[in-house]
């Protein structure tokens, strides 16, 4: 179940994410494998309608696949916190999930993005509710449930309210360019990062290495890396790719350019737990924060 989803995730995001496809193909090319150590996902903390607020409306779904929160972060310029989880199978993509404290925005700004969001619709249809809890219970689906309820779930991962005006987007993206990301990607993945440790390219055997060649191959990659080489984590990512997306203009829908995702790289360090070596599993509040900015579109 949980790895049919993230797989259904995954393909999702390859048809939005050029540079992730491309990466995907360099590495096959080279007889390597993709693996991915973590998915982002967006979210407000405030009233959604019928749908949980903030980092609830991943975790109650989540938390029905075997994942587990682990550790909590605060981005205090940025009014975010966070949370990472962490699955029992160490293989499968860590989930780092992040709300925006919508409460600390100026008033102009929280009530845009509340009325944005205001009405928005349950997406998980009744069946797939009792399916999930069936789940969590049991820990396994008959084979056509357990396919149903991922069809249904991979839906959940997209904007769940209408199309946000297009006034509204522009000047709350003044104050966080986040906020302007969540009201026009809603629950959809903001991105997936590849885990370089396990990518086996002889001729990329670490980040730096990696990145370089990515560039060479004509992917338009972040200046610099976050982290030192040997450190416990060292972060790079691709520019995000431009979506034309819908918005409610003067005169109707129309199609404005704007930010969607960009696939992040990462490689982790051997560091000593309960007497044991392991690779460090967690982030650092720094290099997170700048790789927020990603998705930056003007300058805020």
């Amino acid at each position: 179940m949980t790895k049919a989803l993230l797989t259904r995730l995954w393909v999702m995001y390859l048809d939005r994410v050029s540079y992730a496809r491309e990466y995907q193909r360099l590495v096959n090319e080279k007889g390597g494998s993709v693996v991915n150590d973590h998915i982002a996902f967006r979210t407000f903390n405030t009233h959604t309608g019928e749908q949980p607020e903030g980092i609830r409306a991943i975790k109650h779904i989540i938390s029905c696949l075997e994942y587990v929160p682990v550790e909590k972060y605060n981005f205090k310029k940025k009014k975010l916190n966070a949370v990472h989880f962490e699955h029992p199978d160490p293989m499968f993509p860590k989930l780092f999930v992040s709300q925006l404290e919508v409460e600390e925005l100026p008033e102009w700004a929280q009530q845009i993005i509340k009325n944005t969001v205001k009405e928005t619709p349950y997406l998980l249809s009744d069946e797939s509710i009792g399916l999930l809890a069936t789940l969590k219970a049991k820990g396994e689906l008959p084979r056509v449930a357990g396919e149903m309820l991922v069809k249904d779930l991979a839906q959940y991962f997209r904007r769940p309210w209408e199309i946000p005006r297009k006034d509204d987007v522009l000047k709350v993206n003044d104050v966080s360019q986040y906020a302007a990301w969540v009201l026009l990607h809603g629950n959809a993945v903001n991105h997936f990062t590849a885990f370089v440790n396990y990518q086996n390219v002889s001729e990329w055997p670490d980040l730096e290495t990696t990145c370089k060649g990515l560039a060479d191959a004509g992917i338009p990659m972040k200046e610099a890396l976050e982290g030192e080489k040997g450190s416990k984590l060292q972060q790079s990512a691709t520019l995000a790719v431009k979506e034309e997306i819908e918005v409610k203009g003067e005169d109707g829908i129309e199609k404005m350019p704007w930010t969607y995702a960009y696939y992040e790289l990462a490689e982790r360090g051997l560091v000593i737990e309960n007497g044991e070596e392991k690779l460090f599993s967690g982030f650092l509040g720094d290099q997170a924060r700048h790789l927020f900015d990603m998705t930056r579109t003007r300058d805020n």
